[in-house]
């Protein structure tokens, strides 16, 4: 047996599985296609890493809408307090932003990785880059190690597969791991982007008219076919040429794409509230008291105060107004139908961009094969799976790191525990 561990890929959950493992005593080879590790963590958070969050294990579940609850268990080996006291440990000084998010104090991801591959190395795990996977050895109901590209064979007791999603391929996620799964039995979910642009086909779209438009702290709600809004997120959108962006478009990515599959027309409704603070009736009241305090102004400039300045004109001709109203002369009842809009502006979107320009990978291994407190095939003995190639996917805001760092822990603690290697 050349190996107790082969661990495949060197991501986030790849480095942590390795550390994991390599922490109980397993002998450990961590191999990787590419020629660096911990690329896709380099260029996280804007490239400066969001490493975890630090809200409450509830509401963490809550941020990872696709199959959050299924991390329960491995939340109780390593969840994101864990998370912080780990960095913390290897000197690694944390700080807290907004809605929980905890960056490195450095703002540098290369601060992350240097120190996840530092620990690696000290801990003694043996690294291989540039050494792709061809397959992983199946005999007899267990994984027995891998075959490389160059036609090496690698033994090993226990093999941890964390080669990632099919997102961000340019880092080296190109969906390998996927093919090993099968080949030992397991369903892939349908794959599908998510935390991605949406696109739309809307004359206001194509026009790029709004193109660049960033609106701030509003409501996006996806709509079902029977008209019932399936999801709503607050906070800040970007028109952009091709649709919407900006982080409440991402987070409504998933619901998105699910709506269009489920439609006959393949596309979705989704509605801006311009002021989610406020009702119809005072949009109305404020919005008339402004017109009312500027009788002779024209209304396309009256309503400059209350919106943006590139919005207007799409709003008054869908209201069915003319711009050049004054105070005395406005119809009551398309100023109530301009109201309607500025709380409920629709756009119809078409889908998103590509799996590979997305953030994060919809789909993967399906769960209910996978033993959720050790990571563990169902399947497979000695086979694990942690990170984004599982079928689990959150929002961004360093809750698909938590689930990648925690899942990888699991599976590296438990595939060590499983050789019986001892400290």
């Amino acid at each position: 047996m050349d190996y107790d561990v082969i661990v495949i890929g060197g991501g986030s959950a790849g480095l942590m599985a390795s550390i994991a493992a390599s922490a109980e005593g397993a002998k450990v080879l961590l191999v990787d296609k590419g020629d660096k590790l911990g690329r896709k963590l380099g260029i996280s958070g804007g490239g400066r890493c969001n490493v975890t969050n630090n809200k409450d294990q509830d509401e963490l579940i809550k941020n990872i809408p696709g199959n959050g609850r299924f991390l329960y268990s491995a939340f109780a080996n390593f969840n994101n307090k864990d998370i912080i006291a780990f960095f913390e440990k290897l000197g690694i000084r944390l700080k807290e932003e907004d809605n929980g998010r905890m960056f490195p104090v450095s703002d540098k991801a290369k601060t992350v990785v240097d120190a996840l591959i530092g620990q690696v190395r000290r801990q003694g795990v043996e690294i291989r880059t540039n050494s792709p996977v061809k397959r992983v050895r199946y005999q007899d109901g267990s994984a027995i190690g891998i075959r490389l590209h160059s036609g090496e064979t690698v033994s090993s007791a226990a093999v941890i597969v964390a080669s990632g999603g099919c997102s961000v391929p340019q880092t080296g996620s190109t969906g390998d791991g996927y093919a090993w799964a099968e080949d030992a039995g397991h369903t892939i979910t349908p794959l599908f982007p998510t935390e991605v642009p949406l696109t739309s086909n809307e004359p206001f779209i194509r026009s790029r008219e709004l193109q660049g438009l960033s609106l701030r702290d509003v409501t996006l709600s996806v709509y079902n076919a029977k008209g019932k809004a399936v999801i709503a997120h607050r906070g800040d959108l970007l028109f952009t040429h091709f649709g919407l962006s900006g982080p409440i478009a991402l987070r409504c990515s998933q619901f998105v794409v699910k709506e269009i599959a489920k439609s006959e027309c393949k596309e979705a409704l989704l509605i801006v509230d311009l002021f989610p603070d406020q009702s119809m009736d005072e949009v109305y009241n404020q919005s008339m008291a402004l017109a009312k305090a500027d009788n002779k102004k024209a209304i396309k400039n009256v309503l400059k105060s209350l919106l943006s300045e590139r919005l207007i004109p799409i709003l008054l001709v869908k209201a069915g107004l003319n711009e050049q109203l004054t105070y005395d002369n406005i119809p009551k009842q398309n100023w109530l139908e301009l109201c309607k809009l500025i709380k409920a502006f629709p756009v119809v979107v078409k889908g998103t961009l590509s799996l590979e320009e997305a953030f994060v990978t919809g789909g993967g291994v399906y769960l209910k094969e996978i033993d959720p407190g050790t990571m563990q095939s169902k399947l497979m003995d000695g086979l694990f799976f942690c990170g984004e190639i599982l079928d689990i996917h959150g929002y961004t805001g360093g809750y698909n790191i938590t689930a990648a760092f925690s899942t990888g822990y699991t599976a590296g603690k438990c595939a060590a525990e499983l050789v019986g290697v001892t400290r």
